[in-house]
């Protein structure tokens, strides 16, 4: 399976987490890696490069921080360049159908906040369902998610050992059947 990871972090110099996950990728010999902010530094986005790359891939993964609840602001402008009508939906829009989306998303708060009670009241699964719903959307599969909850703690170890699961969830993720 031909696997897609689209990165979209503003810093991503910066980051212990994202940088070390980019890296580990780079090894992999059945993944593509697109930095959408190296790519797009005047974030003037190739719709025609971009659908391309989706075209020639069966599986896609987000990879980014979140930010305030949401994708950084790149990544959503990616999502209404890109897909487009008649390429990705409506008539004759069936580009990204039967692909996998998936995310793997890095979050400063702990796994605990992420909860109905926690400090940000909502699960991450509940946060990325505007990404479940745009691959519903387009007729693709949506993959359960990968995570990293309080990335304000950083050790060697911690980066090496998310580094691992994160290289593993992709090669093992399967789609979660929805029944009615």
């Amino acid at each position: 399976m031909k696997t897609l990871v689209i990165i979209t972090h503003p810093n991503i110099e910066q980051s212990n987490w994202n940088k070390a996950w980019l890296e580990a990728l780079q090894e992999q010999s059945d993944v593509t890696t697109h930095e959408l902010y190296k790519e797009y530094p005047d974030e003037n986005i190739d719709v025609a490069k971009e659908q391309k790359l989706i075209e020639e891939h069966d599986r896609v993964i987000f990879q980014y921080p979140l930010f305030w609840y949401s994708t950084p602001s790149l990544l959503k402008k990616w999502f209404d360049s890109v897909l487009q009508y008649g390429w990705a939906f409506g008539p004759d829009g069936n580009k990204t159908a039967g692909k996998e989306f998936g995310v793997a998303v890095s979050t400063y708060g702990s796994l605990e906040s992420y909860q109905p009670t926690g400090s940000n009241r909502f699960t991450l699964e509940e946060i990325l369902r505007p990404i479940e719903a745009t691959t519903a959307f387009i007729s693709g599969t949506y993959l359960p998610h990968f995570a990293l909850n309080d990335t304000s703690t950083v050790t060697e170890e911690r980066v090496a050992q998310s580094t691992k699961d994160y290289m593993h969830h992709l090669k093992t993720v399967k789609p979660v059947l929805v029944t009615q």
